[in-house]
């Protein structure tokens, strides 16, 4: 058994107004840049850590009203939990003797530790006041802030047996080594070894240095002349160099760490990448970690540490980075990573998942739900999540269902707005079907408050789905006048263009790529053939009872025959297609868009 923290409130630290958070063992903070993942990390180490010394006036939230905020709240709970995390009636014997009368307990029987950091201006000496207590019970999150700690409850200090360790973004293992206060700072200042051990080590180091010297002639020669210091010193001074420490206790102020691929290509850190530098000192903390718990361990005491990184990708290549974040996650205690990575975000687990974002001034937390109909669990992890991490961090999501529109629509958004979608936050998605393949990206957008719009095609059957499964999301909605929603007019995105006056645009764009002439050539070797079989409605064959299938002729006659025809050209080599035509219309004045396309661009603007 083992305890965790469970949920962590948050008022009026930096851009954080009031915020509450799950926390599951491993939990990633994911969102934009200036999105608040820091300040739920600061705001940890306020509680649990060293970050009261820290304080500044910065860190006191300003409201709506530009008022700075005078308090700053932090609440955590702990609860435990089994081998498998699953939550457990009562505290084990020896978390029970550490939190002694902290334990609360809840209705239904579950015990709990709630703990509360306040700080506040010291107005008598200056600076800022941090005090920490224990709660007697866990409000309703609407009224948390308003209930007041007992002055009984007041802690001594931090709570040692859940020490916070925090691994910065700016890290570096090559100037760590010269900082006694750095992770691999502490790690060697607690290097010890007996009186027999020392003097045989001494010993040993003496007799290198000797020999150093004596097959050096520089070493040699410079003794030989600093021995003239004996001169002033009426004979009684003596010269000693050593190469190496002389004293095992001065080994930590040479210590150095190499890295290569082999002993003989190994070489000091300093000469390495900051890729390998940022890994090196998260191992490190890593190496504390596990010596502070052999500690505890041998002190018969509890040990459950919270470790937080920021950022751990940093200058890592994608498979550096999923190595990385199983190392971590395999460490004791519990994991707090703050990322951009989607790689990372490919890794977790939907529920370990917290994505950051703000609207207006307010910083808000959203987690995907809890329990999923039928196959949605596993539509999301695998066609969102694990294959296009990166929509966690958008404002927006597009989605549209053929290639031409995942092609065209970027450009065409780009053309209109002058700007690229992903330098506003929007991303496209092609979702290469309609109806059913929209609700993994509709669920998860609608969960994490991200916007989702979708650009349809118009024949009635995908209109019908498209509206079962928005409603299934969102609930009853008119879906043709919703301001999320483009509907084409009763038709594809290929037979909408040639439809509104752009078939000259695409007769060019055909003779282009094919030679001049084609598309009558097509006509003239294809009319009057037949086209896909489709099933009937007859009753089946009676001799076997299966359905009956017909087949159209093509009639390429006419306006609207030559229409089918291109049409048809279109959908035979999409891919290639839909970008000569995509490079065709961002060519045109942004006014000369097609008007649904400046219709949804323009909702898209609007939500975002």
């Amino acid at each position: 058994m083992s305890i965790q923290i469970d949920q962590v409130r948050i008022a009026n630290f930096r851009g954080i107004s009031n915020i509450e958070l799950v926390l599951p063992r491993v939990t990633l903070l994911i969102g934009q840049n200036n999105s608040g993942k820091t300040s739920v990390i600061k705001a940890l180490q306020l509680a649990l850590g060293d970050y009261g010394r820290f304080l500044s006036d910065e860190d006191f939230h300003i409201n709506s009203d530009e008022k700075r905020q005078n308090k700053i709240l932090v609440d955590l709970r702990f609860i435990s939990i089994d081998d498998q995390g699953i939550r457990e009636q009562e505290f084990s014997e020896e978390w029970q003797q550490e939190f002694g009368d902290k334990i609360q307990q809840e209705a239904d029987g579950y015990q709990f530790v709630a703990l509360r950091a306040m700080a506040t201006p010291d107005k008598i000496k200056g600076g800022y006041l941090l005090e920490r207590f224990s709660l007697d019970y866990w409000p309703e999150f609407n009224n948390w802030q308003n209930e007041s700690p007992k002055k009984k409850n007041k802690l001594k200090g931090r709570i040692e047996s859940v020490p916070f360790i925090s691994i910065d973004a700016q890290r570096d293992i090559h100037n760590e080594l010269k900082e006694k206060s750095s992770f691999i700072g502490r790690v060697l200042s607690s290097v010890e070894y007996d009186e027999k051990d020392v003097t045989v080590l001494e010993k040993m180091v003496a007799d290198v240095n000797k020999e150093a010297i004596d097959k050096s002639e520089p070493l040699k020669k410079l003794k030989q002349h600093l021995d003239y210091l004996n001169q002033s010193f009426e004979g009684s001074g003596q010269t000693e160099l050593t190469p190496f420490p002389k004293k095992i206790r001065d080994l930590s102020k040479r210590f150095s760490v190499n890295f290569g691929e082999s002993e003989k290509s190994s070489f000091s850190m300093e000469y390495h990448g900051m890729g390998t530098r940022s890994w090196a000192s998260m191992l490190t903390v890593k190496a504390f970690t596990e010596l502070m718990a052999k500690n505890h361990e041998e002190e018969a005491q509890p040990f459950f540490p919270i470790m937080a990184a920021e950022e751990p990708e940093a200058h890592l290549h994608p498979n550096a980075q999923r190595t990385l974040y199983r190392q971590l996650i395999d460490s004791s205690g519990q994991i707090i990573i703050s990322t951009h990575s989607p790689y990372l975000a490919g890794l977790a687990e939907i529920h370990e998942i917290s994505v950051l974002s703000k609207a207006g001034n307010e910083v808000q937390a959203n987690r995907l739900r809890e329990t999923f109909e039928n196959d949605d669990l596993r539509k999301i992890q695998r066609e969102v999540v694990h294959s296009r991490g990166e929509l966690l961090f958008a404002k927006a999501i597009v989605l549209s269902e053929g290639e031409t529109e995942e092609q065209a629509l970027p450009a065409l958004f780009q053309a209109f707005t002058g700007c690229s979608p992903f330098s506003i936050g929007v991303n496209f998605v092609g979702v290469n079907g309609s109806g059913a393949k929209y609700r993994p990206f509709l669920i998860f957008g609608k969960d994490l408050n991200i916007p989702v719009f979708i650009f349809s095609d118009g024949e009635e059957k995908i209109v019908e789905q498209l509206k079962k499964n928005y409603e299934k999301v969102f609930g009853e909605t008119d879906i043709h006048s919703s301001e999320q929603v483009t509907i084409l007019d009763g038709t594809d995105f290929e037979g909408y263009l040639l439809a509104n006056g752009y078939k000259d645009i695409i007769e060019q764009t055909i003779d282009e790529i094919n030679g001049a002439g084609y598309i009558d050539s097509q006509i003239s070797k294809k009319d009057g053939t037949p086209l896909k079989s489709k099933k009937t409605d007859k009753p089946p064959c009676e001799t076997c009872n299966q359905p009956i299938f017909e087949s159209e002729l093509r009639d390429y006659s006419g306006d609207e025959g030559r229409k089918r025809a291109i049409s048809e050209i279109l959908d035979s080599q999409k891919p290639m297609y839909a970008k000569a035509l995509t490079d065709k219309f961002v060519k045109l004045d942004k006014e000369k868009l097609p008007p649904k396309i400046i219709e949804f661009i323009k909702k898209i603007i609007a939500g975002v």
